[in-house]
């Protein structure tokens, strides 16, 4: 099996601290390198989690307040330096098209690398924004007071063949390849349809949510997400903080968790008032047993 797995590079919020970097998320799947919002000095956190930069294929920023965009200047001056040779596609809110511009284009550099910028204008409706080989991308907007993206990364279903029954059915070499591609094949024994010897494999899904008041949308999001990468700033003691400043607690997010149905759940975006990221598990834990509080260069498989 490839790659599975969220390495978080920062979970901290608006501010610092000694053991919290601003948010940056990479998610390793296949081909691909998902870079989920940025944050200033994300570049530096790839030499501390000992990832090449270049993994990077594709970015996205939720939104334009800092903790979540600072960085992406930098990410795309390391990938020139480093002269990757493939595409750098970058999602972010069509609404925020000047702050985009104005953090690419904030320093002087020659551009070597190919950038493919992806405005995305979306509604509470979960919407396609893109599609690659292996990949669908959805995204839908949450409650921010700004425009703020939440995304879902599904896998598309993959058709596995069953080597017992390719051998029982006298289907093998180039007539595997064709039964693929024409859905049935002549054998020596007769005619073979593709359901008698493969089934159909579900894509599996990671959704990522940061920065939100609670909100159907995020259920609509990580409906069976195998991982959920869910902000949860505060913990239920600071719940009328956490609403004046449009975040979540703890305690909601292990209850949409536990409504969407997902496998599994990491917390993020941590305020700097709390030092331990346990009491953040413990509290979800009571709802939602599946549930881990994020940690500068911890990795979660899935």
């Amino acid at each position: 099996m490839s790659l599975r797995e969220l390495a978080i590079l920062g979970c901290g919020s608006q501010q610092h601290t000694r053991r919290r970097n601003h948010n940056a998320y990479l998610l390793r799947w296949k081909t691909e390198g998902f870079l989920f919002d940025p944050g200033e000095a994300t570049q530096r956190q790839f030499i501390f989690a000992s990832i090449a930069p270049t993994a990077v294929t594709r970015i996205f920023v939720s939104h334009f307040h800092g903790d979540h965009c600072l960085g992406l200047g930098a990410m795309i001056l390391r990938l020139n330096l480093d002269k990757v040779l493939h595409p750098i596609h970058i999602y972010y809110p069509e609404s925020g098209k000047k702050y985009f511009d104005n953090l690419r284009y904030s320093s002087i550099y020659t551009q070597t690398i190919t950038i493919i910028e992806h405005p995305v204008k979306v509604s509470k409706e979960m919407t396609l924004v893109d599609e690659t080989d292996d990949f669908l991308i959805y995204g839908s907007l949450l409650n921010h007071g700004i425009d703020c993206i939440g995304w879902r990364v599904q896998e598309k279903d993959t058709r596995k063949c069953i080597q017992s029954k390719l051998k029982d059915k006298g289907v093998h070499g180039p007539l595997v390849k064709e039964l693929l591609e024409k859905g049935s094949v002549m054998t020596p024994t007769g005619k073979v349809e593709i359901d008698e010897v493969s089934y159909v494999r579900p894509g599996d899904s990671v959704a990522v949510v940061i920065d939100t008041l609670k909100c159907p949308q995020i259920v609509d999001l990580a409906k069976d997400a195998k991982l959920l990468l869910i902000e949860s700033t505060y913990l239920e003691g600071e719940r009328e903080l956490a609403e004046s400043y449009k975040h979540m607690t703890a305690k909601q997010a292990a209850e949409l968790a536990k409504q969407a149905g997902v496998e599994k759940m990491v917390m993020t975006h941590f305020s700097a008032r709390y030092s331990d990221e346990k009491m953040f598990e413990e509290e979800a834990r009571q709802i939602f047993k599946e549930s881990y509080a994020a940690e500068d260069l911890k990795r979660f498989q899935f």
